[in-house]
């Protein structure tokens, strides 16, 4: 690996977030039908994994939040297949916009019997609506597989409205290295080194409402041994929790040692324009 590769995988600037126009197009077709590819395009075997992480990290905040209460929201969701994460907070949406390049999902006309649209991204990263159009905008797994992370990030606060919240998880780490083929994973994905992350967050103008560290590789490592999904199980999403808080300290990017991976993976996000959102 040369000099250049090497920073790279340092975690100190995000691969890809500087791609010329060109070399964007290129990653959104290599990309655009990857995860179906994966096996999420077969309905009938597809499951999501991930309630009960999205639920303590991320929809316990929006809930609870005592001026929404009683507000339904239009939710705009980027890169949700089937629209199945929706439905711990379905009573609360009025209506929802599904991005996704890939056409093995748009399927749906309702989710849960709330009216559902689906749109085809850009490779640009522009969203095709007007500015403040959304109360809840979530991008949940999606962002790492996206070039232009920064510019689209900058376009879903342009979209969201004043009292709007967005909730966002991704990967912090490097994910392998993406220049050869990876068992289980697309070509282009690779994770979102977590100092970036913060600093993207903030330039945009984004206030952060709770940030917290997720996806200990020991737990879902555990479960599947037994045949469970540890983040549909509570107890394990609550140790899993504990665990990550414990070695947050431990937070490389491009992790080789045993001792490197013994860390959260993942960051979880409650974002929104206004400093008071969560009462």
């Amino acid at each position: 690996m040369s000099s250049q590769e090497k920073k790279k995988f340092t975690g100190e600037y995000l691969y890809g977030d500087d791609f010329s126009s060109q070399e964007v197009e290129l990653w959104f077709k290599d990309e655009a039908e990857a995860y179906a590819k994966l096996g999420a395009k077969n309905k009938d075997t597809y499951k999501y994994s991930y309630h009960e992480l999205n639920k303590l990290h991320g929809f316990r905040f929006i809930i609870s939040n005592s001026s929404n209460k009683f507000i339904k929201f239009k939710a705009l969701w980027l890169g949700s297949a089937y629209g199945i994460e929706f439905f711990p907070i379905i009573s609360h949406l009025d209506s929802i916009i599904i991005m996704d390049p890939s056409s093995a999902f748009n399927t749906r006309r309702e989710i849960f019997g709330v009216p559902c649209k689906y749109s085809k991204p850009s490779p640009s990263g522009q969203i095709p609506f007007s500015a403040d159009s959304f109360d809840l905008i979530m991008s949940l797994g999606v962002l790492h597989h996206i070039p232009n992370v920064s510019y689209v990030i900058s376009e879903c606060y342009r979209c969201l409205s004043e009292s709007g919240v967005m909730l966002v998880r991704e990967p912090i780490v490097s994910m392998g290295d993406w220049r050869y083929p990876r068992p289980g994973l697309t070509k282009r994905e690779r994770g979102i080194p977590i100092k970036v992350f913060d600093s993207i967050i903030s330039n945009i103008g984004f206030n952060v409402q709770h940030k917290s560290l997720c996806v200990f590789p020991l737990i879902p490592k555990l479960a599947n041994k037994f045949g469970i999904h540890a983040y549909n199980n509570r107890i394990l999403t609550l140790i899993d929790a504990f665990l990550s808080k414990l070695f947050s300290w431990n937070t490389k990017y491009h992790r080789t040692s045993y001792v490197e991976k013994i860390s959260p993976a993942s960051v979880f996000y409650v974002l929104s324009k206004n400093r008071q959102y969560i009462q």
